[in-house]
């Protein structure tokens, strides 16, 4: 079957939630029957997995908690809100740590959790993505998820001790969300906490990328994988983005560059056209790799943002993080533990993979992201996809 088609059908046959303005949604790892990037016909080098998503890594699964309420004029704590959470399980629900990097290309944003992960080398729970105001009550809401379903190891001295430092990133959505109505609750958190499952993922405007803004078009949350072999093995890496970044001008899709040619449907707010804004990039892979190997990979992240158009300007939190669910067990805390990892000398197809993963995911935020109005009115539109698949025919992307 084309993967294409395979991607429609499977998204037609994940549940789909209805829902209405003044509704708060849950919206649980599932996919929309909406066109992906590669249903439009943009071309993408390297091979995807079989949903072209970071839940192509076995175990890992994805939630979503989707707030959409109210239109107008802004009100301080009682909205609009355009918001949410987004969660992603390295190996579902349960405690078993993964080996993982970090990196921060430009450190105008926020990734809790981090210095323990540069410590220690693992990943000790999920990694949330929210607002940039709703860091502290996810963080928080995590902890007492954890607690609450015994996902920690006691120490072996003193089992009653409990600490976690979770990893909670965010991006800016106070354009058109009222960040400062807080709106964003435990409830909601330990929603897309529990919901997170595998298979297909929901894209553009859902969890935590409701609200976001790519290269001056709606963006949000996209995803995408590859698959690659080495020494006769064969892996995947998966990218999930929260994409709030970039200017309109130096948007570049398929090698193409659109800033000239799409330069009207701008946002109608002020400043219509800037290149503040953030993204976090999450990295996901089943080859066995090391902490200092996984960093490699998350500098890698960077070479597909600037695919797309992206610099990391002064006012960008460009930060990311990437983890492998091989080696399970190797954070047990006592005992001789052997692992496994792959030599320095193999690991250049995973960067390959890494950058083609994030281009392609930050793409599919943009083709599935809708035109959003929000507080005060303020307007973002969708990316036009009849326009796009012009100018790439122009050029020649496209047949």
């Amino acid at each position: 079957m084309n993967l294409s088609v395979y991607y429609r059908l499977a998204r037609r046959q994940a549940n789909v939630f209805v829902f209405a303005i003044g509704c708060i949604i849950p919206l649980i790892a599932i996919g929309q029957d909406e066109p992906r990037a590669r249903d439009l016909g943009i071309p993408f080098a390297g091979t995807p997995g079989l949903l072209n998503a970071i839940t192509d890594v076995a175990g890992v699964t994805v939630g979503h908690t989707t707030l959409i309420s109210g239109d107008g004029k802004l009100d301080v704590g009682s909205g609009p809100v355009r918001t949410g959470v987004t969660v992603i399980h390295p190996r579902g629900k349960k405690y078993d740590p993964v080996f993982s990097g970090w990196y921060a290309l430009n450190g105008n944003g926020e990734m809790t959790g981090t210095t323990w992960v540069e410590e220690s080398g693992f990943l000790e729970g999920p990694v949330v993505i929210t607002n940039t105001h709703s860091v502290g009550v996810t963080r928080d809401a995590t902890i007492e998820w954890q607690y609450a379903n015994n996902l920690f190891d006691p120490l072996p001295d003193d089992p009653e001790v409990f600490w976690s430092l979770p990893v909670v990133a965010e991006t800016y959505d106070g354009d058109l969300n009222d960040i400062n109505g807080f709106h964003v609750t435990k409830e909601h958190v330990i929603d897309a906490l529990e919901s997170a499952k595998a298979g297909p993922v929901s894209e553009g405007n859902v969890g935590g990328g409701t609200g976001m803004i790519c290269h001056g078009f709606k963006g949000g949350i996209g995803t995408a994988s590859r698959q690659l072999n080495i020494s006769d093995r064969e892996y995947t890496v998966g990218a999930l983005v929260q994409a709030n970044y970039g200017s309109r001008k130096t948007l570049t899709i398929a090698g193409v560059p659109l800033g000239d040619k799409l330069s009207d449907l701008m946002p109608i707010f002020r400043p219509t056209d800037r290149s503040a804004g953030s993204i976090i990039v999450v990295i996901a892979t089943d080859a066995p790799l090391l902490p200092h190997q996984l960093k490699r990979l998350a500098r890698r992240v960077p070479i597909g943002i600037s695919k797309v158009g992206g610099y990391a300007s002064n006012g960008s939190g460009d930060i990311f993080i990437a983890f492998s669910t091989a080696n399970p067990g190797a954070a047990a805390r006592e005992g001789l533990l052997e692992v496994e990892m792959l030599p320095n000398d193999a690991m250049s197809p995973l960067f390959l993979a890494t950058a083609q993963a994030t281009e392609e995911a930050i793409v599919n935020a943009l083709v599935a992201a809708k035109t959003m109005v929000g507080i005060n009115g303020n307007t973002v539109y969708a990316l036009p996809h009849d326009r796009l698949i012009d100018i790439l025919k122009e050029y020649k992307r496209i047949p």
